[in-house]
């Protein structure tokens, strides 16, 4: 038998996808780290010169309201008020001559500044 708590964890979840480059990296950048206690949190602020900022970063902290899901054995946290804006969002690690780094492929972003560090 499963308690509500159990059956919220199961349903609450967002829908921000992790390629297996993208959870291969940060996997690795952890483990490098010695940590297993963090997972990849997704955020969205206000900033940047288009409105909104992506931040992705480690983080050890669960936040009332956060959704989850894993990504060949990492966690993926996306708190409440920025799932809207990264549903349906690929987050991907690219690693070649012209560039290395973590991309985000989001279908909600109307625009993107010059710098591709801020949507609307």
């Amino acid at each position: 038998m499963t308690t509500a708590q159990e059956n919220a964890t199961e349903t609450s979840t967002h829908g921000v996808t992790l390629t297996d480059a993208a959870s291969t990296k940060a996997k690795a950048l952890l483990d490098q780290e010695g940590r297993d206690d963090m997972h990849l949190r997704i955020a969205v602020q206000p900033g940047g010169c288009a409105g909104l900022r992506y931040q992705l970063f480690f983080d050890e902290r669960s936040l009332d309201g956060d959704l989850f899901r894993e990504f060949n054995g990492l966690q993926v946290a996306v708190d409440r008020m920025s799932a809207p804006y990264v549903q349906d969002a690929v987050i991907d690690f690219v690693d070649t001559i012209e560039k290395q780094g973590f991309t985000i492929d989001n279908p909600n972003a109307g625009g993107s500044c010059a710098c591709g560090d801020s949507f609307h």
